[in-house]
């Protein structure tokens, strides 16, 4: 294990730890279970099918202890993956490329002491692989890709360094080998910067789902909420959309900000978004040649994130939520035991 390798505990001393009785097994399903229940359920889970007493302090003390070796090992991979060539998506060395691949990025709030709700980023890296679904617009089962082997990472802060963790995510699954690439987010303009510098050479796709959102914030403006001529207008404008002339929705729109200058601030915002990411709404053709146009993917790791941080009451210490952020990623990664391993510095069965 070399220096940058070498993982080290500075809560320790602080915590005045005296775990020495309990062994590695017991250790690592406290650390389990603390990414996935709150302190007092991992409690009650041990004492009831584990048969072992300990308070939920001893639990949050564990998990505290070994979040800082999880926060470790990813400060390993985030600054090999960023300080050496082959970071703007060229492989070190010459491959046969493997396949497609695919990043999502999204965000969600969290409550963090004295500083309010604070936003965790979240990525998610996958494998796109096409198979049957049922198309909405024309219900037809048609052949569609769909996101697979999805891993995540989050982070608590902003999107210089979340960046730099999705892409040595990306890096760890060999996103210098995909035969081809894509990046599906909503429209914020972090995500498609960091889209810009990260993954520059792929796809770019505003996630479908979020796009028909606005426009359905359009035809409630222009035709009353819930009405016919709303939902007329939506669908008919919904498969102009889906066959990639955003800009003729942009068009109409900054028209009808002309003609109705009492709702022309709304209208002429949305007309930016949908010029803005034209570029990024090329669904049906998407959609033909076999790419992922929604971010459910993501939205289902902010889920997974918002389950275990943004429960009745919870409010966390910055320290405390950063430390288990890499437990909980590695749980929803199927990664928990691999990480562990190298945490503890025990050798594999």
């Amino acid at each position: 294990m070399t220096a940058v390798e070498a993982v080290f505990f500075p809560l320790d001393e602080q915590l005045r730890l005296r775990a020495k009785h309990w062994s590695e097994g017991l250790l690592k399903e406290m650390v389990w279970l603390s990414g996935l229940e709150t302190y007092a359920k991992a409690e009650e889970i041990l004492a009831r099918i584990g048969q072992v007493t300990l308070s939920d302090s001893s639990v949050w003390r564990e998990a505290q202890r070994w979040g800082t070796g999880f926060q470790a090992v990813a400060e390993v991979e985030r600054m090999r993956s960023n300080l050496v060539p082959g970071r703007w998506g060229t492989p070190l060395k010459q491959a046969e490329p493997q396949g497609r691949m695919g990043v999502a990025m999204d965000g969600g709030m969290v409550n963090i002491r004295g500083e309010g709700w604070k936003e965790l980023k979240a990525g998610t890296v996958f494998r796109v692989e096409v198979g049957r679904i049922r198309d909405e617009l024309t219900k037809d089962w048609i052949e569609a890709a769909h996101a697979v082997e999805n891993s995540h990472v989050g982070h608590l802060g902003g999107p210089e360094k979340f960046g730099q963790m999705i892409w040595a995510e990306a890096d760890r699954r060999g996103w210098g080998q995909a035969a081809d690439t894509e990046v599906v987010g909503d429209g914020a303009p972090w995500i498609w910067n960091l889209a810009m510098d990260y993954f520059y050479a792929g796809w770019h796709v505003v996630d479908w789902y979020h796009a028909k959102e606005h426009l359905a914030s359009v035809a409630r403006t222009l035709k009353g909420d819930d009405t016919p001529a709303m939902k007329q207008w939506l669908n008919s404008r919904a498969t102009v959309l889906f066959q990639g002339r955003a800009s003729g929705i942009a068009q109409e729109l900054e028209t009808e900000a002309k003609d109705q200058p009492a709702l022309a601030r709304e209208l002429q915002r949305e007309a930016g978004y949908f010029h803005r990411n034209q570029r990024r709404m090329q669904y049906q053709e998407l959609r033909e040649d076999g790419w992922v146009i929604g971010s459910g993917m993501v939205e289902s790791a902010c889920k997974q994130f918002k389950a275990r941080f943004t429960g009745p009451g919870m409010h966390w210490s910055r320290s405390g939520c950063e430390r288990l952020i890499p437990v909980r990623a590695a749980i929803m990664s199927q990664r928990f035991d691999e990480l562990w391993r190298r945490v503890y510095n025990s050798p594999p069965n």
